[in-house]
């Protein structure tokens, strides 16, 4: 499954230590939709290497691939929203290319100014 939002939130980190005795680390961010009725989804990276290579800032707009995992704890059931891959928003990437286009185009339009024809071309042709 995937879903696209912006990071509104990002949480604290959290680690620990396993009953085997290896460490953990988790982290959460929550991400808004961009529907016209927004919904917040809090999503989960476990794991430090897979924290750092995602990356993930305040304000971003991703699309994240997620697995939901629902288990059972004396009685009570608990849901997670486990990110498997996170990617960069196409628009983002667009906006930013669309923005250099723009930029090219005006520099265009600015061309410097030439002087008038020489009246005493030296060309043959």
């Amino acid at each position: 499954m995937d879903i696209s939002g912006k990071i509104i939130a990002v949480l604290p980190e959290q680690g620990g230590t396993s009953k085997s005795g290896n460490e953990w680390k988790k982290q959460e961010y929550v991400l808004e939709t961009q529907e016209q009725y927004p919904k917040k989804i809090c999503f989960q990276i476990f794991g430090a290497d897979k924290i750092t290579q995602a990356a993930i800032q305040m304000g971003e707009e991703l699309t994240v691939h997620f697995d939901i995992d629902s288990r059972e704890y004396q009685g009570r059931w608990f849901t997670n929203i486990n990110a498997w891959k996170v990617e960069r928003t196409a628009g983002n990437a667009y906006a930013n290319q669309e923005n250099t286009a723009q930029g090219r185009a005006a520099s265009a339009s600015a061309a410097p100014d030439f002087p008038p024809p020489d009246e005493k071309d030296d060309l043959p042709f």
